[in-house]
């Protein structure tokens, strides 16, 4: 039996899909990247103009923090849209293709902003039901520059008594208007890490009289893979991945140093722990058995994004509910891809889930993927991330 207060949700989501894509393909055409994202910021301005809401905007960047008081009090649960584009040349073809060179939006954030706009025209039109509020939170430097720890750090938690928060992830990889979600890890923890193997420069004739770090460095890689499945649980899904590899100017000039560069991507905290602590021994290690140095640098990125159970599973049978049941599924794996909602999830009880995508005449499995030049979503699927947004705060405020 179908919940009333989500009656002709999904309906309203589909007269609002002219806004919702007149705003997505216009950031689509202007992406920004970081977190200083002024001409976004603005089109969300604009696009939330006329509705009565408590609008606040970031001091050291341009997020938008926009609430909606319902008419009666009550706790407030926060829904997540990020803003920022990556760096990549547009290779789609689309009418509406970037026209700033070396940026585009191909990880879906321009459809985040959208749906979430609407979505706040949708709960607006509605507040009569809130018991309660919405944090609407629209935040830039999601890819790579921990936008959201930032938001946090400028008091984001502090405009309401936020006690759930959601976001929707679009993907090109499920099938379009589909939203899976799942209890616990849902994306992985990424660290970065880059190594300098030092020893002693000579000529390549003579490797005997130099101390050639490019064979250490080579060892390390097969070592790396080694001590993970010797420390690590075949039970804890954990990545190590060696990117790069840089030595030497020429054939005949054995180099000083040598470089790797690599990710580490964990779905708990423990394994994260034990291989941050493995890596710089075991690099240790075999540069000593060479004859040579080395010095591990570690960026620490975003913790593990890890769903609260209680939550996913009532974002799944919302799904069911305002989407249909085929269109509401668990997510059987987490993606070892990384989020800075992370850092929300583990202030707040809250989900994210995924919303596919695929455009048409497409099998999910060949589209190009998220973070490729030449990815496309499929708009129809954005009433079904709007109505979700919107039935995830009626449901916790109704």
């Amino acid at each position: 039996m179908t919940d009333t207060r989500f009656a002709g949700l999904l309906e309203a989501a589909h007269a609002l899909q002219p806004r919702t894509v007149a705003l997505r393909r216009a950031l689509h055409r202007h992406p920004e990247q970081g977190l200083a994202v002024p001409a976004t910021q603005a089109a969300v301005l604009s696009a939330l103009d006329g509705l009565d809401l408590r609008v606040h905007t970031g001091s050291a960047l341009g997020s938008v923090v926009a609430v909606l008081d319902g008419d009666e009090p009550g706790p407030a649960v926060l829904l997540r849209g990020d803003m920022d584009a990556l760096p990549l040349r547009e290779e789609t073809g689309l009418p509406f293709s970037s026209t700033v060179p070396g940026s585009m939006h191909a990880c879906g954030h321009d459809t985040h902003v959208a749906m979430l706009a609407s979505a706040a025209r949708l709960l607006h039109e509605r507040r009569s039901r809130l018991r309660g509020s919405v944090v609407f939170m629209f935040q830039p430097g999601e890819e790579g520059h921990h936008g959201a720890r930032h938001m946090l750090e400028e008091g984001l938690l502090d405009v309401a008594p936020v006690e759930r928060a959601f976001a929707i992830h679009i993907t090109s990889k499920e099938s379009s208007g589909v939203l899976r979600c799942r209890r616990g890890p849902i994306m992985a923890a990424a660290d970065a890490f880059r190594v300098v193997v030092t020893g002693r420069g000579g000529h390549a004739s003579a490797p005997a009289d130099a101390l050639d770090p490019v064979p250490a460095a080579a060892a390390m890689v097969g070592a790396l893979q080694t001590v993970l499945t010797r420390r690590i649980s075949v039970f804890e899904p954990t990545v190590v991945t060696i990117a790069r590899i840089t030595a030497g100017t020429t054939n005949n000039i054995i180099p000083e140093t040598a470089e790797l560069e690599g990710t580490l991507r964990t779905l708990s905290e423990s394994a994260r722990s034990t291989m941050l602590a493995e890596i710089p021994k075991v690099c240790a290690h075999v540069a000593e058995a060479h004859g040579c140095t080395a010095e591990v640098f570690v960026d620490r990125g975003y913790p593990v994004t890890v769903n609260d159970d209680a939550v996913a599973d009532r974002v799944t049978a919302l799904g069911a509910q305002v989407l249909g049941p085929r269109n509401s599924t668990v997510m059987p794996n987490a993606l070892m891809g990384a989020e800075d909602f992370s850092y929300v999830l583990r202030e707040v009880p809250g989900a994210m889930a995924f919303l596919g995508a695929c455009p048409p005449g497409q099998d999910p499995a060949e589209a190009p993927p998220n973070h490729s030049n030449r990815v496309q979503f499929d708009e129809a699927a954005l009433p079904n991330g709007v109505s979700a947004y919107a039935a995830f705060a009626l449901d916790a405020l109704g």
